[in-house]
């Protein structure tokens, strides 16, 4: 038998039970007042409702998730599974191992049990000495009442929940969200074990239901309440304020190098101000780094004449992302060169938006706005001798314009920046647009520099246009209508701060 090894413990701990006593005793008594009802918690109740009718008679198990390691004993900042936060209410770095689990009844229908570590008492170990979750290190938790109070929701301590997943489980199917946490799927898969004979058809099968649950959690997220248009209209402002202050801080972007990283820092710190931060990292992309799709490094200088393509969104403390590009002329004017490109996919993000309107499917909007860059491309003599613009427009033998422009036109945008990402292609590529959807418009054309494919003129010029739209019974409305879009409006906005 090999030997134990010893475990590396550098912590101090006051273990006497006269300093216990000590740090339990002398504390002012909490407030007795509970919280109102949160905004979002009838949003979230129809929710659950509309749930509960869609898997009657099943328990279902919803994680929030739990801390996930950056380095050594430094977690990230916790963020709630989308689906959790979505039946929940709960968004910000709230609630880390918490579950919601929704137990049917006879007569039909579920009661929903928010199960999570609750507030400790100040006579617990808890309180003082653990580093993770103790009140001391991180701050108050709710109590069972105020969680309760605050989000119309029956509440449980957490160690009761082991109990309430096994109980009854050989009489009714238990459905869990399989990627929010593992240790919660693990225990998931045990108690099926448990409870019938686990035949290799039965272990496909439950897998494949609780697909079923996580894939109809993304895909009914696609039609947003006007509680939830709201959440993304506030983000979108608040963008919007953060974009401001960008261009204000262009000149200082230049002058003090690594340019790029201050224009990041500018945008975070009026998302955190504003918001619980950033929607997804932000891409400050100057000269040829906006050839880069996903340049996230922002690392390179801003140099006078540049372009500086910024894609960037505020995330809501409710969880709601904006997800907006702007691409601006660092010294005020586009060089006719820019000016050619920058006209071109704004023709094309016009032509995108005019094509999201109820009735029209979710890839109209890539289809029209495609066929303005392929339009484009063939005038400036840029597709392969012999192809037209329809022959590059066919699906299978075509698309030779993707060298310069490789991603989609639009995607779904709320509580995850590419919102409804488990939706079939029937239900998302091919859907119907619907009242209340919201999505983004982003065409682009990315010319690198090293591509001699391109006129020489045009190289190092990458230009990205995106909007945020909220489809209406009409048509829609641009939700970030107010950042400036034309090529003068934008120039005006730079050079004067005022949009």
């Amino acid at each position: 038998m090999s030997e134990k090894q010893p475990q590396a413990d550098h912590r101090s701990r006051p273990t006497g039970e006269a300093f216990k006593t000590f740090m339990q005793e002398g504390w002012a008594p909490r407030a007795a007042d509970l919280p109102a009802l949160t905004d979002g918690a009838a949003s979230a109740a129809h929710r659950r409702a509309a749930l509960s009718e869609k898997f009657l008679g099943e328990r279902l198990v919803i994680p929030a998730g739990g801390f996930k390691v950056r380095s050594n004993d430094t977690d990230y900042v916790f963020r709630p599974h989308t689906a959790f936060a979505y039946l929940t209410g709960l968004g910000s770095d709230r609630e880390p191992d918490a579950l919601l689990v929704m137990e049917p009844l006879p007569e039909g229908g579920h009661e929903s049990t928010l199960y999570f570590r609750p507030l400790a008492g100040r006579e617990t170990d808890e309180f003082f000495a653990d580093s993770r979750v103790g009140e001391f290190w991180v701050g108050a938790r709710p109590t069972l009442e105020s969680a309760a109070q605050e989000l119309g929701l029956k509440t449980a301590h957490l160690d009761e929940f082991t109990a309430a997943l096994g109980k009854d489980v050989g009489s009714l199917n238990v459905r869990v969200v399989a990627d929010a946490d593992q240790d919660v799927t693990a225990a998931v898969l045990e108690v099926r074990a448990t409870a019938n004979e686990q035949t290799e058809q039965r272990v496909q099968d439950a897998a494949a239901a609780d697909a079923e649950l996580g894939r109809y959690l993304s895909t009914v997220r696609a039609v947003k309440d006007a509680w939830e248009v709201e959440q993304m209209q506030l983000a979108v402002d608040s963008t919007a304020t953060a974009f401001d202050a960008v261009v204000a801080a262009l000149p200082e972007a230049v002058e003090k190098g690594r340019g790029e990283r201050w224009i990041e820092g500018t945008f975070g710190l009026h998302a955190r101000h504003t918001g619980n931060g950033v929607g997804y990292d932000s891409i400050c992309a100057a000269g040829d780094h906006a050839n880069t799709l996903h340049w996230i490094r922002n690392t390179g200088d801003v140099s006078p004449g540049d372009l500086v393509l910024i894609d960037a969104g505020v995330e809501t403390n409710s969880l709601y992302t904006a997800d907006v590009t702007r691409t601006l002329p660092v010294d005020g004017t586009f060089t006719p060169n820019q000016r050619q490109v920058y006209d071109a996919v704004l023709q094309a993000a016009d032509a995108g938006i005019a094509a999201a309107r109820p009735g029209n499917k979710f890839s109209d909007i890539h289809a029209a706005s495609i066929r303005v860059i392929a339009t484009k491309l063939h005038e400036w003599g840029m597709l392969p001798d012999g192809i037209d613009v329809e022959a590059t427009l066919d699906p299978v033998e075509g698309q030779f314009h993707r060298r310069w422009m490789v991603h989609g036109t639009s995607h779904h945008l709320g509580l995850d920046v590419h919102d409804c990402a488990q939706a079939l292609r029937a239900d998302y590529l091919d859907g119907e647009l619907q009242p209340g959807m919201v999505l983004t418009v982003e065409p682009g054309l990315y010319f690198k520099k090293d591509d001699e494919l391109v006129p020489e003129q045009l190289r190092g010029i990458g230009v990205r246009i995106e909007d945020d739209l909220v489809i209406t019974e009409d048509g829609n409305r641009n939700l970030s209508g107010a950042l400036p879009r034309e090529a003068e409006a934008v120039e005006r906005w730079v050079q004067t701060g005022e949009r």
